[in-house]
């Protein structure tokens, strides 16, 4: 599992002008059932992005096709972790996961 940090490196009003391309993007990452949840940073410095795998260049592969990477207005940092097996963690991230929950 990753937690992606999304760096802005222009302005705000320069990162909105692309937020509806983005959005399209992480849409069809949240059909594709890659996406856990994602959202704006507050204060609105960048985004944090919740995602399945254990491949960080496949994943580095897909996040190069989002309008923000590609055209150079965001950064990616990719922070991968195993999350503690249950019951430190919630059934929904088990389910997330691809794990059975009984």
């Amino acid at each position: 599992m990753f937690v992606i940090l999304v760096h802005y490196e222009r302005p705000l009003a320069e990162m909105d002008l692309h937020l509806d391309a983005h959005r399209a993007f992480l849409e069809k990452l949240y059909a594709s059932g890659l996406l856990l949840g994602s959202g704006r940073r507050t204060p609105p410095v960048g985004g944090v992005i919740l995602a399945r795998g254990d491949d960080r260049a496949a994943l580095e592969a897909v996040f190069a096709e989002d309008p923000f990477v590609a055209r150079g207005v965001a950064r990616y940092e990719y922070i991968q972790f195993e999350p503690n097996p249950l019951p430190r963690r919630s059934t929904e991230l088990e389910v997330f996961l691809g794990r059975a929950v009984v």
